[in-house]
């Protein structure tokens, strides 16, 4: 299912580009649905930087889904390459369990807008169905769109809350 999502933030593209790419984990005070942001692994080459971060989603588990949902269910790993030449990058979401049910990829585009920064998102989330514990194999094909749908949903106002933490964070810092 293909994600999009824009957003608009006050700051000159070079700004904001390079607070995203190198400053993540500082953003987290300013991110509700996140608990941590560790970079892993950081490569420069020339005007590309191949980053690993892992993320750790915020939130506590139920006592009911306790027996199911784990902790480290709530946690991935962000693989992404960064072009400073043409302000965009492109990513590779790994969960760190499941691996097999999830595939999301896709790039981020930061364009120009007067003086300041819109930001595209643009990837795409697959859920393979057939690889959950649980699900008869009949019914993958037909509730792994319905679940997707519902996960895309809920990642869309996340991704757009980390543009609103960027613009948090550059105006606490005075840029």
């Amino acid at each position: 299912m293909r994600i999009e999502a824009d957003a608009k933030i006050p700051f000159p593209r070079d700004v904001v580009f390079a607070a995203y790419r190198d400053n993540l984990p500082n953003l987290v005070q300013y991110l509700p649905n996140v608990k941590s942001i560790t970079v892993l692994e950081r490569k420069d080459e020339g005007n590309v930087c191949k980053l690993k971060n892992e993320w750790w989603a915020k939130g506590e588990i139920p006592k009911a889904a306790q027996s199911v949902i784990k902790p480290e269910m709530l946690s991935w790993y962000d693989h992404a390459e960064w072009f400073q030449e043409t302000f965009s990058n492109k990513w590779r979401i790994q969960m760190r369990v499941m691996e097999k049910v999830v595939s999301c990829q896709g790039g981020n585009s930061f364009e120009v807008d007067g003086t300041g920064t819109v930001l595209k998102i643009r990837g795409d989330l697959n859920l393979d169905m057939k690889e959950v514990p649980g699900v008869p194999r009949f019914l993958a094909g037909t509730i792994g769109p319905t679940v997707e749908k519902f996960v895309v949903g809920m990642l869309k106002p996340n991704l757009v809350e980390v543009s609103k933490g960027i613009e948090q964070y550059l105006r606490a810092k005075g840029s």
